[in-house]
């Protein structure tokens, strides 16, 4: 399996790329996670009502103390398979994770109160917004201290 195969089965649904790995433990436990969470915040309709354009709706349905989880099991879930897959000497290559999932997080925190260009993009798509700075500062850092690590 290559980097990007566990990055992107991942994405499908975090998990798999353990369980393709043969990492069963790993990979139940990431599924179970993501279901649990998934059901409990009610994730789901809210990405529904998101992608129709009620984000009021997908507001008054979204139990952001489960959501907020979420983040992080997903974006640890893409490191891991990431991880299991990489060459043994690459360094940093966590940080654009990490970053990620902090981003998303604040970008899930302040959904409620953000509005861009007369546009209020609700708890589904802001947090989406949030990964790209997440991912431009993680592949930033992990640029710097490679480079530093070279000379």
């Amino acid at each position: 399996m290559s980097k990007l195969e566990a990055v992107l089965w991942n994405i499908a649904f975090p998990g798999f790329s353990q369980l393709l790995l043969g990492q069963y433990i790993k990979g139940i436990l990431f599924v179970t996670l993501e279901v649990i969470i998934n059901v409990y915040s009610r994730f789901n309709t809210a990405i529904m009502y998101s992608f129709l354009g009620e984000i009021e709706q997908a507001e008054a349905v979204i139990n952001y103390q489960w959501l907020m989880f979420y983040p992080c099991v997903y974006m640890f879930s893409m490191w891991d398979g990431y991880r299991s897959v990489m060459p043994d000497n690459e360094k940093y290559s966590f940080l654009p994770f990490v970053f990620s999932a902090y981003f998303v997080t604040v970008g899930l925190m302040v959904s409620p109160k953000v509005t861009i260009f007369h546009i209020h993009p609700g708890p589904i798509f802001l947090p989406m917004l949030f990964l790209i700075p997440g991912l431009l500062i993680g592949f930033l850092i992990q640029s710097i201290l490679s480079l530093k690590q070279k000379k």
